[in-house]
């Protein structure tokens, strides 16, 4: 699934090209990219239409478009687009004359007659929501518990290392919590324990403050690298708004390397199964926690 440098990658291209725009109308071509909507395709495009598209703005994973009235500019968003791009959405801003693709889901067109916004997903496991907003921030409710992220300005490391430390688990599994720090997925949890140097399987309960810290830090890198980069694609379903592939798999130190060797010390990067995914090491780099004796 994408994570955080796939989704900001798509955030900058609509905040280009769909900002200031008024929806004119929607289509819905799969009634499976709606479910979240209450009310469906009807609702979606009675809560959408006339409505101007104000702002684009991210948390960690998570995407969405701040709607608001043609004659209130600066008044309070009391709604927002949200979108779930599951394991193959993709928002693409077309020329309306283009041909639809083929797992087009979602038509947005605006009153402008200029580029429509269609959601594109294959699998079918994404979708777009109109839905309420909460709180100082604005957030979406479904959204306004996810946490900060390494590259929000606002982020609070020393209360990410604090709650790493408290969740009694492996410290993997902790920095996937979307709760506590947002944005990693699995990909850039590998790179930022190796660039770290520390295992997968590490208990949260050892880790110390130092060692924390230097694991977020690693994770702000690597995804903004990653973001420098496009994001990364491993096949066509990962793309910008312009249908465009990032490059960052290039780049990859361990995560999809299984044999090949360690960048930093030579020795071959190792996998096994985690959480119905893999996880990928080097056991030179980051060696495997000492199992303790009862």
């Amino acid at each position: 699934m994408p994570e955080l440098p796939e989704v900001e990658v798509v955030r900058r291209g609509l905040a280009e090209h769909v900002l200031g725009r008024r929806v004119k109308s929607v289509e819905v071509t799969h009634p499976r990219s709606v479910r979240r909507q209450a009310g469906g395709a009807v609702e979606l495009g009675e809560r959408l239409s006339g409505r101007v598209l104000r702002a684009v703005r991210r948390r960690g994973k998570y995407l969405w478009v701040e709607l608001g009235e043609p004659e209130d500019s600066g008044g309070e968003v009391e709604a927002a687009l949200l979108a779930h791009l599951g394991m193959s959405g993709q928002l693409l801003v077309q020329p309306a004359e283009r041909l639809d693709e083929k797992h087009l889901r979602i038509r947005i067109r605006f009153d402008d007659d200029g580029p429509e916004l269609r959601f594109v997903d294959q699998r079918t496991f994404g979708g777009l929501t109109v839905t309420d907003v909460t709180g100082p921030e604005a957030l979406p409710v479904p959204v306004a518990h996810i946490g900060r992220d390494p590259l929000d300005p606002a982020f609070d490391a020393e209360g990410a290392v604090g709650g790493l430390r408290r969740r009694r688990t492996g410290l993997k599994r902790a920095l996937l919590d979307q709760t506590l720090v947002s944005g990693i997925g699995n990909i850039y949890a590998d790179e930022s324990l190796w660039r770290a140097k520390l295992h997968y399987e590490r208990p949260t309960a050892t880790l110390t403050r130092p060692e924390g810290r230097r694991l977020l830090v690693a994770a702000g890198e690597v995804m903004g690298e990653a973001l420098a980069a496009g994001g990364t694609s491993f096949d066509a379903l990962y793309v910008d708004v312009n249908g465009d592939s990032g490059y960052f798999d290039r780049a990859l130190a361990v995560y999809g390397q299984e044999d090949r060797p360690c960048p930093r010390c030579g020795t071959p990067v190792r996998r096994a199964p985690f959480m119905n995914r893999s996880s990928f090491w080097c056991p030179t780099c980051q060696p495997r926690p000492r199992r303790r004796h009862v």
